[in-house]
């Protein structure tokens, strides 16, 4: 069941955000919605949906104020605005490390879009409390210097008919110095909305979060 909760950003902001506590497996997943979205981002949903049959628990949240979201709306100013973001998903961690009923938890983060570029900053900045990272359809080259410090490992899911930012994922995988995969799902495109596409990247990442520390990440240096 989803619980609405407020969670307070260190600018003073308040985000909005729905927890879903797990029923059987210790994880907490965090969404970072990508551009111009929002924690009602249908396929995120979709995949948190998916989450919590398996077990887990996923909070979705809105980084960004209901202002800069109208601001936002008009100039596209904050879509790109990744230390802002960044800090936004670190809030998030923080928040969940101080709350009674999920501060023991383990944490995996959830980015999309430019909130992959956000995930990734945020797991450099929380190495001991984030686990595991996975984008779809990300850029994780917005994350700059900090992918060389990310202590999690990381699955980046893209689409085969998105060449570009196939090509960008690639390009940041190599930066990684953590396992990691690049999974490229045949035939889907930036949203993933071909049949059948979503529920590829709903497996790859429920096994992900599910297996820290395993040999779910027996990837180092890549994978094409």
């Amino acid at each position: 069941m989803l619980e609405e909760v407020v969670l307070p950003a260190t600018d003073g902001s308040a985000l909005r955000g729905d927890l879903a506590l797990p029923t059987s497996l210790p994880v907490m997943v965090v969404f970072a919605h990508g551009s111009g979205s929002s924690r009602h981002s249908p396929r995120n949903r979709a995949v948190a949906g998916a989450l919590q049959k398996a077990g887990m628990g996923t909070l979705l949240m809105d980084l960004l104020t209901e202002r800069e979201e109208r601001h936002d709306l008009l100039t596209a100013e904050y879509r790109f605005d990744i230390d802002l973001l960044s800090s936004r998903v670190v809030a998030a961690v923080d928040w969940l490390a101080d709350e009674p009923a999920t501060r023991s938890l383990g944490v995996g983060l959830f980015g999309a879009s430019t909130g992959a570029a956000a995930a990734l900053r945020a797991a450099a900045e929380r190495p001991v409390r984030v686990r595991s990272v996975v984008s779809r359809g990300g850029r994780p080259d917005l994350a700059g210097d900090a992918l060389t410090r990310v202590a999690a490992p990381v699955l980046l899911v893209v689409g085969g008919e998105d060449p570009e930012v196939l090509r960008l994922n690639r390009e940041a995988a190599e930066r990684l110095r953590v396992p990691y995969r690049v999974e490229v799902v045949p035939g889907a495109g930036h949203l993933f909305e071909e049949p059948g596409a979503l529920d590829h990247v709903v497996r790859v990442a429920r096994e992900w979060f599910r297996r820290p520390g395993d040999d779910a990440f027996d990837t180092f240096g890549g994978q094409p």
